[in-house]
């Protein structure tokens, strides 16, 4: 904890460098450090790990990561603000912190870290749901990670552990679950950032499986699924018929009803579904 204890608080550091929290990236920063390392705990053991964190801000999660003993931290920052206050605690960490000033969208961690590998990181808003599902659907899996801690709106977090029948059953869960297991670890109140956002926010802990629950291609599955949901009030037979011609047979094949909604079809269904769709 020695590198941590030498750093100021943050609310010191914001005031410091003129890093007020902007909407337009998506920004609410937490600034007690008990906070951020119980955060960085639900990672697991870091010590043999390096560590890509998006998103950090100001660093708090960084020094709860760092101080938790993360071998390395990879921290892609789109707010060129937040770069002096991150290599303060690079200064602190000898070695131990990258930081990259931009766009974690573009940017390929691959380039420069070493597996294993987990992504921790309080996700900013506008971005979060987009690299979860880039993070969920690669080509080829095992994918580059082993874990993900991240946080994200509680609503978000309550979709991605959703079970069928409930209303935030839908796309996220699905994906998450077909090749993680998901739970969530910690809520967190409003109060808890500054600015407080007008939500509660949560984070979840998604753990790589060796292999996928059910066979599936993940493009597929992703249209599929995407399809089914985005009219989530309609029967498939009527909200999918854009993806083949003959869904009601592809339906039937895969032992779902035409008359069913998405929202009652269990994960093991829609992979059966994203097979007979992807025989062509």
């Amino acid at each position: 904890m020695a590198g941590i204890d030498t750093l100021p608080p943050l609310r010191d550091v914001i005031e410091t460098h003129g890093i007020a929290a902007r909407k337009s990236l998506g920004q609410n920063f937490l600034l007690d450090l008990n906070l951020t390392a119980k955060i960085a705990r639900q990672a697991g053991d870091l010590s043999e790990c390096d560590i890509l964190e998006i998103g950090p801000g100001p660093g708090g999660l960084t020094r709860g990561l760092l101080a938790e003993g993360a071998r390395k931290v990879l921290a892609i920052e789109k707010d060129e603000r937040c770069m002096a206050a991150l290599a303060e605690i690079s200064e602190a960490y000898p070695g131990k912190l990258n930081v990259i000033n931009g766009d974690a969208l573009e940017v390929d961690p691959m380039a420069h870290l070493t597996p294993p590998i987990r992504v921790a990181a309080n996700l900013p808003y506008n971005v979060g749901t987009e690299l979860l599902v880039r993070w969920l659907t690669p080509k080829e899996w095992p994918p580059f990670w082993q874990s993900l801690t991240l946080m994200f709106q509680k609503e978000v977090a309550e979709r991605i552990t959703a079970q069928p029948g409930s209303k935030a059953y839908g796309r996220l869960g699905i994906l998450a679950q077909w090749r993680t297991d998901a739970r969530i670890v910690i809520n967190l109140p409003p109060e808890a950032f500054s600015p407080p956002p007008k939500v509660s926010s949560a984070v979840v802990h998604l753990k790589a499986l060796e292999k996928p629950r059910f066979d599936a291609d993940a493009a597929v599955l992703s249209k599929v699924v995407a399809a089914a949901f985005n009219q989530r009030r309609k029967m498939l037979r009527s909200s999918l018929k854009g993806v083949a011609s003959d869904m009601e047979d592809r339906l039937v094949a895969a032992g779902i009803k035409p008359t069913d909604r998405a929202e009652v079809v269990p994960l093991e269904g829609f992979c059966a579904l994203a097979r007979e769709v992807a025989k062509g």
